[in-house]
């Protein structure tokens, strides 16, 4: 199970609620940061900049949101080399035409075979230039060209050498069954979107299915907003916030108590090298 973040703050409560990875997911970091549509508005350089705060706060691994690779081939790789730099352990590059838009969406539309196996050849050619990176390719091929369309592309990816395959917004549990029959050979991602396209099917059972991650990519970016809601609230009618973290609870999530720690015993070493002179 992989919940999705869109900053520091919210990998670090991913990792602290002991998940085994996350994903920086671009629908979510175009909202928090730009409050903007997933729709191609925010950058490479906007998103590689969450993305580094984002690894640097977190242990876990992180695999980020690299849309169409903002290029051609060569804006491809030089994505996926930027997105190993930054620290991300996997880098997901998909098939949209750009500017792209939020896969559960209408009127998104997908390049030629051609252009989407030069996309995931250039990625599979930056990891095996020695970045540590892994690559995780998509096609959003189902909405307008039907589930075989879809499956045909990512058995290509595979070939080419992608690591993971993710098959975005299949319309129903059979759909989902046929993607993992089809291509048992590598890791499958299902993608949750609380009221989109694709079902959401427990998590035991997505396993069951063939799946290997199942991503959660907007379930804290929407809790987030309706707790925001609701204390905006609450202080228009004059009342206390509800279900707000005590305040010690918040300075322990930012790190005042390892950050103090850490001051004193500078002060403690400081102080016993003064005695000792």
């Amino acid at each position: 199970m992989m919940p999705c973040c869109f900053d520091a703050l919210s990998a670090r409560m991913i990792e602290r609620a002991g998940f085994e990875l996350t994903f920086m997911s671009g629908f979510a970091v175009s909202a928090a940061r730009l409050a903007v549509p997933d729709t191609g508005l925010i950058s490479y350089g906007e998103m590689l900049d969450q993305g580094r705060s984002i690894c640097e706060a977190v242990e876990l691994p992180v695999i980020g949101d690299a849309d169409t690779g903002y290029g051609n081939p060569m804006n491809v790789r030089r994505t996926v080399e930027g997105y190993a730099r930054a620290g991300f352990a996997g880098a997901m590059i998909e098939d949209q035409v750009a500017p792209k838009r939020c896969g559960h969406t209408r009127g998104k539309e997908v390049v030629d075979r051609r252009s989407a196996y030069q996309r995931v050849q250039a990625a599979v050619e930056a990891r095996e230039s020695g970045t540590d990176i892994l690559v995780m390719a998509r096609t959003d091929a189902r909405a307008g060209h039907g589930l075989d369309e879809a499956i045909e592309r990512c058995r290509v990816f595979a070939d080419l050498g992608a690591d993971i395959l993710f098959l975005e917004a299949p319309q129903n549990e059979a759909e989902m069954e046929t993607l993992c029959r089809e291509l048992p050979s590598l890791p499958k991602m299902a993608n949750i979107v609380e009221g989109g396209d694709t079902p959401a099917l427990p998590p035991a059972r997505l396993e069951e299915i063939g799946f290997k991650i199942a991503a959660y990519p907007l379930t804290l970016l929407s809790s987030a907003a309706r707790a925001m809601e609701d204390a905006l609230a609450a202080l228009a009618a004059g009342i206390p916030a509800p279900q707000v973290l005590s305040f010690e609870e918040l300075q322990s999530l930012v790190g005042f108590p390892a950050y103090d720690e850490a001051l004193g015993a500078y002060a403690k070493e400081s102080a016993d090298a003064e005695e000792g002179s």
